[in-house]
């Protein structure tokens, strides 16, 4: 006796629908990411034996300067580290206004010349009123 065979049905799955929510799923995750790149110097103060607190105000200026020498300034890194480029970023930011204090926050470990080229650059742009900034120093047992 022969039986006749019945022809098999082809098993499929219908992925586009899977496409489909994958693809959303990653469109969701892309539009609520947030992007945050720091832009925060790490600066570890000189100590002095005198330090003193400064006295701080919303409209003060200050400079970082990281021990490799890389100037910010309010918070915002400076693409050049050069006396041009921190003249230029002092000029915006004081909007003229030379009476405004400035106030260098420099690592332990930052080469002279940039502490040099900061002040150099608030003495030009007619700064007078100029601080540098240091951590008390811890006292000796």
């Amino acid at each position: 006796m022969k039986f006749r065979r019945r022809p098999r049905e082809e098993v499929s799955i219908n992925l586009a629908s899977l496409i489909d929510v994958v693809f959303i799923l990653l469109l969701f995750f892309v539009v609520t990411t947030t992007f945050t790149r720091e832009t925060q110097l790490r600066v570890d103060l000189p100590e002095a034996s005198s330090a003193a607190p400064a006295e701080q105000t919303p409209d003060t200026l200050e400079i970082l300067i990281s021990a490799g020498g890389e100037f910010a300034l309010n918070g915002q890194n400076l693409n050049k580290h050069d006396l041009s480029t921190l003249m230029a970023a002092l000029q915006r930011e004081s909007k003229g206004n030379a009476e405004l204090p400035v106030v260098i926050s420099a690592d332990a470990n930052t080469p002279h010349q940039a502490v040099v080229i900061a002040m150099d650059a608030a003495g030009k742009l007619g700064f007078a009123r100029l601080r540098i900034t240091t951590v008390e120093a811890s006292e000796a047992p």
